[in-house]
């Protein structure tokens, strides 16, 4: 079976990818935005398409000789135009397919009813509408979920971040709205036998754990950690306010939780049995189990993906590497590591934010974290998915990985309310670590900004420096101490 898989980056996606590459009846072809984005291992396992499906011609390339095509992208968050995007998306998408003769579409949405669905919501299901217009030319699995719980799910840090900060939450009356949470693992499972699954002409697939209040999600993600929560609903919390203050307790971004608020407002439950009907060998796991497994994947540091993966999102693009040159302002630091050998310098380098932080000076990168917080920024709250190792499309705190060359170079750009562009290159070439800030103002203000800041790099940079070359001679039991030449 040739198997096309879109959204190979995304949350959903990279896991399903694991999946994927685990079954030797398929042969697999990722269409991405991004290439770069994918594993190098990867090149040989399987055919990587690099296109966009706004672009009816790339897609059209990319579907020839498919059998079974999977649509796991959305717009969410690329702007206040993400409807029409999603439209001409899923109608470009629908008729590559039927040109390339594609039996299966199959399509991962959102439940719920368009006519008390949000903004975000009510996209998805006219995504799916679409994708299942034409019966006569090509047949639709239409897979719809609720709430998805799964490490580095937004659902889940959403919730997480709240217990775990809040023994006591004052919460909109609409908490009480019921869904029907879904564990990631379930999803995984209902996407690789729809491939498979027996069934003429079109079905819609309604998936889905026990019917639950947001409210009992919370009571019962306390139980699981071991915490005693109050709630306290009241009536005077709008949807702004409550995005507002989950920006600020969560790493959620400002437009995925008011996404997500809006969408708690409305009830999303299943609406058939066709999930018992056609995938009887599914039983989901309950809301809790799939949080217990969750926090495991957290504890074992072994999360495949997060909700910032996507690329449809400002705060998890990857753009930004191709304007390194145009930066106007600089500020390098260079040390010597001597003894100490590269590979383990960089892997310090890699480590580096998240629980690890940013050594003597953390207190100042928290402090500037908590004030681009205030402006809707993500501030230091997105962390890091992996304690000490890094991949292309990663944030690291309020930095966004754009390029890496192991043992030899990372860049990060800033993802801060910033008025510029701002960019942070870790290189070791010899024995030699240079850490450069690469900065480009905009206006009057950008070049105000930098000049301001200026004293601060002065203590941050090199501090980092001899914070990374210390703990990689710690790491070799070496002594020796080394040069600096800023």
């Amino acid at each position: 079976m040739n198997i096309l898989l879109t959204g190979a980056t995304g949350y959903i996606g990279r896991r399903f990818l694991t999946e994927l590459l685990g079954d030797n009846s398929v042969r697999l072809r990722l269409f991405v935005r991004n290439a770069r984005k994918i594993r190098d291992d990867l090149g040989d396992r399987v055919q990587i398409f690099a296109g966009n499906t706004l672009d009816p011609e790339s897609i059209r390339k990319g579907l020839e000789g498919i059998d079974v095509a999977y649509y796991l992208i959305h717009s969410m968050g690329a702007g206040a135009d993400f409807e029409s995007l999603d439209r001409s998306s899923a109608r470009n998408f629908l008729e590559a397919c039927i040109e390339n003769k594609v039996k299966r579409i199959i399509y991962l949405g959102g439940l719920g009813r368009k006519d008390t669905a949000s903004k975000h919501l009510r996209s998805r299901l006219e995504t799916g509408e679409i994708l299942s217009s034409r019966p006569a030319g090509i047949q639709t699995v239409w897979l719809r979920a609720g709430v998805i719980i799964g490490s580095g799910s937004a659902s889940f840090e959403m919730i997480r971040h709240l217990v775990q900060k809040l023994p006591v939450m004052i919460t909109p009356r609409w908490v009480r709205t019921q869904t029907q949470p879904i564990g990631i693992s379930d999803v995984l499972e209902y996407l690789s036998q729809a491939k498979d699954v027996q069934v003429k002409g079109n079905i819609t697939v309604d998936i889905g754990a026990e019917k639950l209040s947001f409210r009992d999600m919370l009571l019962g993600a306390a139980c699981v950690m071991g915490l005693k929560r109050t709630i306290i609903p009241v009536p005077v919390l709008s949807p702004r306010l409550s995005s507002y203050w989950l920006k600020l307790m969560t790493p959620v971004p400002f437009s995925i939780a008011k996404a997500l608020v809006q969408g708690l407002k409305s009830e999303t439950t299943v609406q058939n049995d066709n999930a018992r009907r056609y995938f009887p060998r599914i039983q989901p796991h309950s809301y809790e189990e799939s949080f217990r497994r969750a926090l495991a994947e957290i504890e074992r540091d072994q999360v495949v993906s997060r909700w910032c993966d996507s690329s449809a999102q400002r705060t998890c693009d990857i753009e930004g590497r191709e304007r390194l040159e145009s930066a106007v302002y600089r500020e390098t630091v260079s040390s010597d590591f001597g003894a100490v050998p590269a590979k383990s310098v960089f892997a310090v380098v890699e480590s580096i934010g998240g629980p690890s932080g940013w050594f003597t000076y953390d207190w100042l990168w928290r402090l500037r974290g908590f004030i681009d917080i205030l402006f809707a920024g993500p501030g230091l709250s997105r962390g890091r998915r992996d304690p000490y190792r890094l991949r292309i499309g990663d944030a690291l705190d309020f930095w966004k990985v754009v390029d890496l060359r192991p043992d030899k170079r990372l860049l990060l750009v800033n993802q801060m309310k910033v008025p510029g562009r701002a960019w942070l290159e870790f290189t070791v070439e010899g024995t030699r670590l240079t850490v450069t800030a690469h900065y480009y103002p905009k206006g009057l203000w950008g070049r105000l900004y930098w000049l301001l800041t200026k004293p601060l790099h002065k203590l941050v940079f090199p501090d980092i420096v001899r914070g990374i070359i210390g703990k990689a001679r710690l790491s070799q039991g070496l002594s020796i101490r080394p040069s600096q030449k800023a």
